[in-house]
Formats: structure tokens, sequence, C-alpha cells
């Protein structure tokens, strides 16, 4: 089987050896058809451990994980029918640069980008407040 069309009677097919090589298969399927990117465990645990707590206090209800070809999304809402509250990016391809790790809020705006996924994951954290007796 070839992809060649089929020969006439008495017709001879030529041997094209300038062109001929060996590609790995594995190669060539990755970069015709390459893997998404996505969350490795331990990332994925310390965003939901942060998702869960967050649900607990009311404030997110439901989510949603995108792979991409280019970058890892996690998706909050408030509702599942509106735009997300909050959006948890990696993307490789600024690891070498600010860091692959970010949030992005509903507007666009990139509150915290880095390196380390538990350091970006802080802007969830809430400030103490001053309680008086």
């Amino acid at each position: 089987m070839t992809d060649q069309p089929d020969l006439r009677h008495g017709e001879s097919r030529t041997v094209d050896t300038t062109s001929s090589v060996v590609v790995d298969l594995k190669e060539y399927k990755q970069s015709k058809d390459p893997l998404p990117v996505t969350f490795h465990r331990r990332e994925l645990d310390a965003i939901l451990w942060i998702y869960g707590r967050m649900v607990g206090e009311g404030e997110w209800r439901d989510y949603a994980i995108d792979h991409l070809k280019e970058k890892a999304v996690f998706s909050v809402f408030k509702r599942s029918g509106e735009m997300p509250l909050y959006r948890i990016e990696k993307d490789p391809k600024l690891a070498a640069k600010q860091g692959a790790f970010s949030v992005i809020n509903t507007h666009g705006t990139i509150l915290k980008r880095g390196h380390d996924l538990q350091q970006v994951l802080k802007v969830f954290d809430k400030a103490l407040k001053l309680v008086k007796k």
C-alpha cells in the first residue's frame, strides 16, 4: 500500500533515493499533533485546595479546566453561566521569562505571576483583620 497512483500495464516505478530519510515516528507525531499543556498532579492539588477553601466560604461555585496546545487554564466561576472570576494559567513559553504561572481576573489584569505556583496562589490569601474585644 502506497500513496502513489496505480501503474498502468507496462509502466515501471522509479525509486527516488535522494529524499529517503528515516524519521522517528514518535517525533513525527509530536511535530504534527503536539500534546496539550496540562497541570501536573501537585499543581492541580494546590489549585483545588484553594478552590475548596473558597467554595467553603461561599465565594466560588464552579470551575473549568482547559488543556490547550500553548497553555493550561483553570477558570473559576461565581455562577456557571457567567464569565470566570479568575483564571489560573500555566504557560510554559513564559517559564524562562516572567514565570509560567499567572492569576488573571475577569478584566484580563494579571494579578500575580511567577515561577512557583504556591507563591502565585497566595494572591487568594485573606488579609488578617484586627478584632477588638
